[in-house]
C-alpha cells in the first residue's frame, strides 16, 4: 500500500469486520458485492474485498469516492491480487 513519496505499509492496520471474496470475479461484479454487503458492517466498521482484477485497483477506491466511504489502503495477497479495506462511514 501507498502511503506516501517512496514509503510503503505491507500489512493492514486494522482488522476487517468483514471479508468479500471477489477473487476470479470481474468487475464490476466486486463493487457490486461490495454495495451489497457494506452495511452488514458498523459504522466506522472496515470491509475487506479480496479481487484480482486489474480494473478494481481503481475502481473500488473510485466507488469508495464517489459514495463517501473511506478507502483504507489496497494490500497485495500472496496469491495475487489486493486486499482492498474500506471503512463504512455512513
Amino acid at each position: 500500500m501507498t502511503l506516501g513519496p517512496g514509503r510503503w505499509e505491507e500489512t493492514p492496520r486494522e482488522v476487517p469486520a468483514l471479508e468479500i471474496d471477489a477473487l476470479g470475479r470481474k468487475c464490476p461484479i466486486p463493487i457490486i458485492m461490495l454495495a451489497e454487503r457494506i452495511n452488514q458492517v458498523p459504522m466506522n466498521g472496515v470491509v475487506a474485498v479480496l479481487a484480482d482484477d486489474p480494473a478494481a485497483y481503481n475502481d473500488i477506491p473510485a466507488w469508495c469516492r464517489l459514495k463517501s466511504h473511506t478507502h483504507l489502503g489496497s494490500y497485495e495477497l500472496p496469491q495475487g491480487g489486493w486486499a482492498f479495506h474500506v471503512r463504512r462511514n455512513y
